[in-house]
């Protein structure tokens, strides 16, 4: 495990412990952010910690066309009691994240410095949100990166049943439609098992990260999202 400098580098990832600890130290400036997520390392840290960089052995990634759709879900999705929006309250959403609580977790790992480096991301067009509404107020959704053609999950919240499920599974399908390979998860939770992510070796994760490079980091806006529906992606 090595201490970071100013210089914006990290270790091989290949070489971090099963458990993922790679590196401490650096900071969450945008330059150093998305060096670490192509290289497949992410930071994960407490307040009064200096940051933590991880890279896990496995990986839990979700395919987009490997997302599970249940029958009763599917049913939800038709009556479209939720609209998806994309983009359009990303801040809200990280703020949401942190603060809604989570069974078996005390506090939160999304401190105020690691959820201004992501807004920081956001107004560069790197980093997106999917949010789920429900009569106007915003009840779920989730939020990562853009690296070619792979999604890096960060977090999401849920304040009503179904809306965490809702704006992951129009993610997975608008994913497909620009052929997009991998969602990263990071890290297990039976929720995302659920719905059809699964383990991946580090190494192969990795040479995934590789390959993705052909694909140039470019900003992007999802607004032009905004307005499609389940029926629009399930007949695709």
């Amino acid at each position: 495990m090595q201490w970071l400098g100013k210089e914006i580098r990290f270790p091989n990832p290949r070489y971090a412990s099963a458990q993922g600890l790679l590196a401490l130290g650096g900071d969450l400036s945008p330059e150093r952010l998305m060096l670490a997520y192509q290289m497949g390392i992410f930071p994960w840290y407490n307040a009064g910690e200096p940051v933590l960089w991880w890279s896990p052995d496995p990986r839990f990634v979700l395919p987009p066309s490997a997302i599970k759709v249940s029958k009763s879900m599917r049913r939800i999705l038709r009556k479209a009691s939720f609209e998806v929006r994309y983009d359009t309250a990303f801040e809200a959403v990280v703020e949401q994240c942190a603060a809604v609580p989570r069974v078996g977790q005390n506090g939160t790992w999304l401190i105020p410095e690691m959820q201004n480096a992501y807004i920081n991301l956001h107004r560069l067009g790197y980093a997106h949100s999917v949010e789920t509404w429900l009569d106007g107020t915003l009840v779920g959704g989730l939020y990562g990166i853009v690296l070619g053609k792979v999604f890096c999950g960060e977090s999401m919240f849920a304040k009503a049943s179904n809306a965490s499920k809702t704006a992951l599974i129009h993610l997975a399908y608008h994913l497909q439609r620009e052929q997009f390979t991998l969602i990263d998860c990071q890290a297990e939770t039976s929720h995302l098992a659920s719905m059809g992510a699964r383990f991946m070796r580090r190494d192969n994760f990795l040479d995934l990260l590789e390959n993705n490079r052909q694909h140039r980091l470019t900003p992007q806006d999802w607004t032009h999202w905004n307005g499609t529906t389940w029926a629009d992606l399930s007949n695709q």
